[in-house]
């Protein structure tokens, strides 16, 4: 049985493992006790209140009524020394935050570290995004009909922010679509993740303790059906997810019409030119391909090469890939721990199948235990790919396809196929092709000579077609939790445009 162990954060339950309350409008209270199990053994580690509907509603009220207006009201500069208070104290409290991405996620010791360490830059970089809240001044010099006025356009914050956060990235989403709310003068409502609503809740604490007004900061961790309603509530002004395709189509019927940030389904394709160096590439692409054992939404799910780089390539990628060790990410030789849950690594198992079944050919990996996977890769004839489930839909798992394309116009072709849109990456030198791939290829970001990786947003990212709307990044979504207010000041007649 896998054993929490934090030095500032829980409370010991009756049943011997740590308590967590939710933090509701400014109180900390109890509701049904749920056990959240680690992916390392599935065994329970955490207890975590589960708020009741008269709690979520208290949530809400205080936000809207009261808490909105504690934000917009504080001085900018006192927002930016409260981010940068809960940066430093989660640099003070960084090996409970790893522990608990450890044990909770599944990541190893390194990853975790990267998260809260891209947590930590997030908070201290949210000047940047103060950056797009400025406003504009507009002369009606230029037409007849508005001539003797003028106008500023100035962007307010909408009110309060619902932010729905994924498994994967629990400490760091939350940050990230705290800051840019917050940092716009909203209040924020986070609903985490049920199978790791952990950090979540200890970021909480940080940002009591740093001294950010919590009736405009709750952190719920209800049922997805529950969040669904609370998405319907008039109240609610913006709904930032980040999850995948169907919830985000299931939540936007739900929800009406509001402002939505939206990052969802991935799985990038990868394009390999001739002239690619192919030690380099493989190396990056199995990077890209085995990061969080492939539970990320830029992971590499789809490899195209051309036919003089396509042997060694295949090659190459397959021996990185085998040569992985996969294990108790508490274990520092571990490279790849679990998956969530067993019901992703079952999907996995399926989705393998049904490519062996259409053509392919299992060339790294391909093998299960629970819920945990070896790296897979699957060599496949291209004119079956579009029958295959993984390239119809993004398998959460450290499993990619790869193919041999005639040239890079069938890449392209290949990889906007896909219902998805999210990044793309394109390996090689000749500007010619990789500058036609860039303008052809239907994605929001595209990595040269790179995996794909969101990092902190210092670049923005976001997806085309089912993989989302807007963008996330520094001072990117600042668009979508602000509305823009026009003010025209009419000085006709009033003698200040006549001539001295």
């Amino acid at each position: 049985m896998v054993e929490l162990k934090l030095k500032h954060f829980g409370e010991a339950g009756p049943g011997g493992l740590p308590r967590f309350k939710a933090p509701v409008a400014g109180r900390w209270v109890e509701g049904v006790w749920v056990p959240v199990k680690s992916p390392i053994d599935l065994s329970p580690y955490v207890e975590v209140a589960r708020p009741s509907g008269e709690a979520v509603e208290e949530a809400l009220r205080a936000a809207y009524e009261r808490g909105r207006w504690a934000v917009r009201d504080m001085p900018g500069e006192r927002r930016l020394a409260v981010f940068n208070k809960m940066a430093d104290l989660l640099e003070r409290y960084r090996d409970d935050f790893v522990e608990a991405l450890v044990v909770g996620n599944g990541k190893t010791r390194p990853a975790a570290n990267g998260e809260v360490s891209a947590s930590i830059e997030r908070l201290r970089r949210a000047d940047l995004d103060v950056r797009k809240l400025y406003g504009e001044y507009v002369p009606g010099d230029w037409s007849s009909e508005s001539l003797e006025a003028e106008a500023i356009v100035k962007r307010e914050p909408l009110g309060v922010v619902l932010a729905i956060t994924p498994f994967n990235y629990p400490l760091f989403d939350v940050v990230n679509k705290f800051v840019y709310s917050a940092v716009a003068g909203n209040a924020v409502l986070v609903k985490p993740a049920s199978s790791t609503p952990l950090p979540a809740l200890m970021f909480a604490k940080v940002a009591e303790e740093a001294g950010f007004p919590m009736e405009a900061f709750s952190v719920l961790p209800i049922p997805g059906k529950a969040a669904e309603e609370l998405a319907k509530d008039r109240r609610i002004a913006v709904i930032s997810l980040t999850g995948s395709t169907e919830t985000g189509e299931r939540l936007m019927r739900a929800a009406g019409i509001k402002s939505y940030i939206m990052e969802l389904g991935g799985g990038d394709p990868a394009i390999v030119l001739d002239d690619a160096d192919p030690a380099f590439a493989a190396d990056r692409i199995a990077t890209g391909i085995i990061s969080y054992a492939g539970q990320r939404c830029d992971s590499i799910k789809l490899i195209l090469a051309e036919p003089k780089i396509y042997g060694e390539l295949k090659d190459r990628l397959a021996e990185r890939l085998n040569a992985v060790k996969v294990g108790d990410p508490r274990d520092p030789d571990v490279q790849m721990g679990p998956l969530i849950d067993v019901e992703t690594a079952e999907e996995f198992e399926r989705a393998v199948k049904d490519a062996v079944e259409k053509g392919g050919v299992v060339l790294a990996g391909g093998r299960r235990r629970d819920n945990y996977i070896w790296p897979t890769l699957i060599e496949a004839p291209a004119e079956r790919l579009r029958d295959m489930y993984l390239y119809n839909h993004e398998v959460f798992a450290a499993v990619a396809l790869i193919a041999e394309v005639r040239d890079v116009d069938h890449a392209i072709a290949l990889a906007n196929g896909r219902r998805y849109g999210l990044d793309a990456a394109i390996f090689g030198n000749d500007i010619v092709k990789i500058r036609k791939a860039i303008r052809l290829l239907e994605v929001g970001n595209i990595y040269v000579n790179d995996y794909p990786r969101h990092g902190i947003g210092y670049f923005p990212f976001g997806g085309r077609k089912d993989s989302g709307i807007g963008r996330e990044g520094i001072g990117y979504p600042i668009e979508y939790v602000t509305a823009y207010k026009t003010v025209v000041y009419n000085y006709r007649g009033r003698g200040v445009w006549e001539y001295l």
